[in-house]
């Protein structure tokens, strides 16, 4: 039976329609774009010490890899801290955010430099959203009722850490981690993003399953949010101590860098 010209005029849009919805989830999918650089950016009740089993992998791997020191005082420095840092890096960049620090790479991974964003069991915000409103739609971790005050400095309880925050550690390991813990202070957990980098740069999540800090399930909406390549490791809240070669699997696909 021969087509009618209605019929088609609407295979041809049927065509069309299927093709766009094709090249936009291509589209969607995290980009390998080669990058020589990694900038790590750590969270609450840690310090940069805190990527060491990361960086001593990802130095082999011949890329060059910084730390941050995250003043954890308020929001607009922690960002500033990072800016620094990313405005000595000489070419593609990926930004890596354990914890709170999510908040620091969707803001800061605007960057020309920055390739791709990658997040270590960490806070994933739109722009302008209030985390804590999010969050709460979760159930409430464990380690957020181990958190002390002394004054506008907060940190977390010795039994909280070991319990909450680093529960797959060996002990001692884990109490050395604690006795260089960094307090934050209150104003820190004020701030808001103004801008989602995640919407515009290829995203990659590690969701740690174990985790007693932020919800695992909170993990898995904001990397599903986001449209992020996901891996789910078995894990405290420090993947990137205790499973140190998963994460920084993630990081070399965000390079780039064969596996």
């Amino acid at each position: 039976m021969m087509m009618t010209r209605r019929a088609l005029s609407a295979v041809l849009v049927a065509g069309a329609a299927a093709s766009l919805i094709s090249t936009r989830r291509t589209a969607a999918e995290p980009a390998a774009t080669k990058a020589h650089n990694v900038v790590l950016v750590h969270g609450l009740f840690a310090d940069g010490s805190c990527w060491s089993e990361v960086i001593a992998r990802l130095q082999p791997a011949g890329l060059n890899v910084t730390a941050v020191q995250n003043p954890l005082t308020t929001l607009p420095e922690a960002f500033a801290s990072a800016e620094r840092v990313l405005g000595r890096q000489d070419g593609a960049t990926v930004l890596v955010g354990h914890s709170f620090a999510g908040m620091i790479v969707t803001e800061a991974g605007v960057h020309p430099s920055v390739s791709a964003l990658v997040y270590v069991a960490a806070r994933a915000p739109d722009a302008g959203e209030d985390y804590a409103a999010l969050a709460a739609r979760f159930p409430t971790p464990p380690a957020t009722a181990g958190i002390i005050f002394d004054g506008d400095e907060g940190r977390l309880s010795e039994e909280a850490f070991l319990r909450d925050f680093a529960g797959d550690l060996p002990q001692a390991k884990a109490k050395v981690l604690y006795a260089v813990q960094e307090p934050f202070h209150k104003a820190l957990l004020t701030g808001k993003t103004t801008h989602a980098a995640w919407r515009s740069k290829p995203s990659y999540y590690a969701v740690s399953t174990e985790d007693r800090t932020i919800n695992p399930d909170l993990q898995r909406f904001m990397a599903k949010r986001m449209g992020a390549k996901t891996i789910e490791v078995q894990a405290s809240h420090l993947s990137l101590i205790s499973r140190p070669e998963d994460i920084t699997r993630l990081i070399l696909e965000a390079a780039g860098q064969q596996t």
